[in-house]
């Protein structure tokens, strides 16, 4: 079993996270799959892929005390079949990890340090956050960034989302631990803002959010 981190949030939610390192076969032996999901699961292509799939479920099963049924809207925004629980999901090829609320709406992301993330600066940052990039932090200031805009972007749950001119997220300096200040701004211009936290470990970092 590779429980890597669970952990309540003070905000009531919970965030766990699985360390992939057993084999598919292995995986499918942890894991009670829904046959529906195992069929779906069994079209990738890649074994990472599938490997990736299914230590989600594995996580689900460690997480639930009762059998869970993940499904997705069309949009993509995963959800519980048979319970109102709320979740968000993200998967690297080393992990995987969930974030559950019983009523607030969620969102979580997670990267690898080892990626280039040369193209988020381009593609995803508008010039204020450029401007507040520091060269010796570039990498992790962009992982973070973009972590940041994905679970906003998962927690929206809305189509073409501009990331540079729609989510602003506040200068901050990278610790192993941290908070951040965002607002998305909607296509009417309505403003919400969100509270975030990430953690660093192993090379991957980790950003969620609720609310």
């Amino acid at each position: 079993m590779a429980l890597y981190l669970r952990k309540r949030l003070d905000n009531k939610a919970e965030i766990a996270v699985w360390h992939v390192t057993e084999t598919e076969e292995e995986l499918l032996n942890l894991t009670s799959v829904p046959s529906d999901e195992l069929e779906e699961i069994s079209l990738f292509r890649s074994e990472s892929q599938r490997r990736q799939k299914l230590a989600v479920r594995a996580l689900i099963n460690e997480v639930f005390e009762e059998k869970m049924y993940l499904n997705h809207h069309d949009n993509g925004q995963p959800y519980l079949e048979n319970c109102a629980t709320n979740i968000s999901i993200t998967h690297t090829e080393n992990y995987v990890a969930i974030i559950i609320h019983d009523e607030e709406e969620v969102g979580i992301d997670i990267e690898s340090l080892d990626r280039d993330f040369s193209v988020v600066e381009k593609k995803a940052l508008s010039e204020d956050e450029i401007d507040d990039l520091d060269d010796d932090k570039k990498n992790e200031q962009l992982a973070i960034y973009w972590c940041a805009k994905e679970a906003i972007f998962k927690r929206m749950s809305q189509n073409r989302v501009d990331f540079a001119e729609q989510i602003e997220v506040e200068k901050f300096n990278v610790r192993k631990e941290g908070e951040l200040e965002a607002t998305f701004i909607h296509k009417d211009e309505h403003e919400e803002e969100f509270e975030l936290e990430y953690m660093i470990f192993d090379r991957h970092v980790l950003v969620c959010l609720v609310g």
